[in-house]
């Protein structure tokens, strides 16, 4: 497998690599990357938190609704509550910072 030298690691590339890897077919390979997405998915969406040890962890976070202003008209505006995902990472990230 050639690899291209870019800044984007796409699901496909890393389905085949994982494929490579583990001496898994591509389908078998796209089957565990798609699990993998749609337990966390459905975990979020039940508000838990996912930990990764090594890696990091995910969550949702909620916030309250509030009252804001339109920029292009500066009317007051009733902001509405919302969730949003957010990620720490772990340990790793020390590694990206080593000389």
């Amino acid at each position: 497998m050639k690899r291209i030298s870019k800044k984007l690691k796409t699901k496909s590339e890393l389905i085949e690599e994982l494929a490579h890897k583990k001496r898994l077919s591509l389908k078998v390979s796209a089957l565990c990357v798609e699990t993998i997405k749609d337990e966390m998915i459905q975990a979020l969406l039940n508000s838990q938190r996912i930990e990764l040890r090594g890696f990091g962890a995910f969550g949702v976070k909620k916030y309250k609704a509030y009252k804001g202003r339109n920029p292009q008209n500066q009317q007051k505006i009733m902001v509405r509550a919302k969730k949003r995902p957010w990620f720490k990472p772990g340990i790793f990230s020390q590694s990206l910072n080593k000389k």
